[in-house]
């Protein structure tokens, strides 16, 4: 079977599905493919900061998620190590209530820009197999061959398909690299209600970072970073055997409450895996688009969550490539496939620095913490972290802008017949 698309996005995360939004809005339709079976939730929740309810407003999706989800207005540090108990307002992200920082359930997030779309505009069970591109009356036209045998003709391809990206790769973009962290993750559940106080609390002890953040009155969710095992040593898999080794093993110096929240796991929702990041001079000097090929999200800027920016950042990907499509077809009152290779250049050259500069922070915000450092770093590790601290606060409130209104023709009208 052989299919002719506009455009065509791999992966049905949030990057894909927010891109396919922002395309809607400026009246192209994209085909969303997805290998599995359907809307994945791995991670369970996340954190959203301010850019991110910005780019939700310009994909008209913020108000689904502000109506179900509080902002916090405050935060809790707990050094295991020295003791120190610190709370704090989180006034410098709170700029009012409804782009404050609030916590997520990551399938929601989902199924409200996936029912933004048109049916059918998600197809699962759908993997590319390979990717090719042939001239065609003086543009590329990108050829997917699929698993089960579909051969899927495009003018745009997208790849939103994560850390190990086919489309980056196709591209020339250096696989991720393991930043030798992992990351647990999970959803507590409290029927009864947990009681505990709308804010974010964050746990340190040596190399490892704990967090729980209620989502509402009866979910928490958690996390836990921590070096990751030696070399040859396996993670466990199964959800119970994950929980059984955090608790025992790597958080057992951990608070008491800390412990009896990670008890209350839905055991759907455990995870554990390495945390991977891009090398950020891989990002400004590597091939963000190639033709009429592009890729977003962690596809583009994997990176460590200590600025909890990866799916924020995502967002902003999806409003800011939809302006550059947009703007392309609003001068041109079409999508026209030989202009369309100007516009993904101008889309990845305006995120290159933005995402090299956010793995980059998250890193070294990381690396200035530990504990381990020598003396002659800890001497200005302080004055590093109130620096990095402030740059983060630019980043949590950063406006990635708006898409473009005007006259387009909405049904995508053709400039090339595709054979």
């Amino acid at each position: 079977m052989e299919m002719v698309e506009d455009v065509v996005i791999v992966g049905a995360g949030i990057a894909g599905l927010a891109t396919a939004v922002a395309l809607k809005r400026v009246g192209v339709r994209a085909m969303v493919l997805e290998r599995a079976d359907g809307l994945r939730a791995t991670g369970s929740a996340l954190t959203l900061f301010p850019n991110a309810w910005l780019a939700l407003d310009a994909l008209g999706v913020s108000h689904k998620l502000t109506s179900l989800y509080s902002p916090f207005k405050k935060g809790r540090t707990i050094n295991i190590d020295t003791g120190i108990d610190q709370r704090f307002p989180l006034r410098g992200i709170m700029n009012d209530q409804e782009h404050g920082p609030r916590s997520v359930h990551r399938k929601t997030l989902l199924k409200a820009l996936a029912d933004e779309l048109p049916a059918e505009t998600i197809r699962f069970c759908s993997k590319p197999a390979a990717i090719q591109t042939e001239e065609q009356e003086g543009s590329t036209i990108v050829i997917l061959r699929m698993e089960d045998g579909t051969i899927i003709k495009t003018k745009i391809l997208i790849g939103c398909d994560g850390v190990h990206s086919m489309v980056a790769r196709w591209l020339g973009l250096a696989e991720a690299a393991n930043s030798g962290r992992s990351a647990a993750r999970g959803l507590a559940v409290f029927p009864e209600g947990h009681g505990l106080e709308p804010e974010v609390q964050q746990l340190k002890h040596m190399d490892k970072r704990g967090g729980i953040i209620p989502i509402d009155d009866k979910e928490v969710y958690w996390y836990l970073t921590c070096t990751s095992p030696p070399k040859g040593a396996e993670m466990p898999r199964n959800s119970e055997l994950i929980l059984k080794e955090v608790s025992e093993n790597y958080a057992r110096n951990f608070p008491q409450h800390y412990l009896e929240i990670i008890q209350h796991s839905d055991l759907s929702t455990v995870t554990w895996a390495p945390l991977m990041f891009r090398y950020p001079w891989k990002i400004i000097l590597g091939n963000l688009s190639k033709g009429n090929v592009t890729v977003a999200g962690d596809a583009m800027h994997p990176m460590t969550p200590d600025f909890g920016q990866g799916g924020c950042a995502a967002l902003e990907d999806a409003v800011v490539l939809g302006r550059f499509i947009g703007n392309s077809i609003i001068s041109n009152r079409r999508l026209v496939p030989e202009n369309m290779a100007r516009a993904l250049g101008g889309y990845a050259q305006e995120r290159r620095w933005r995402a090299a500069w956010l793995i980059t922070g998250s890193y070294t915000l990381w690396w200035v913490q530990q504990s381990e450092l020598k003396w002659w770093m800890k001497f200005f590790r302080t004055a590093v972290t109130i620096l990095i601290s402030i740059l983060s606060l630019r980043n949590a409130n950063f406006n990635c802008g708006n898409l473009p209104t005007g006259s387009c023709d909405k049904s995508g009208g053709n400039s090339l017949k595709i054979h």
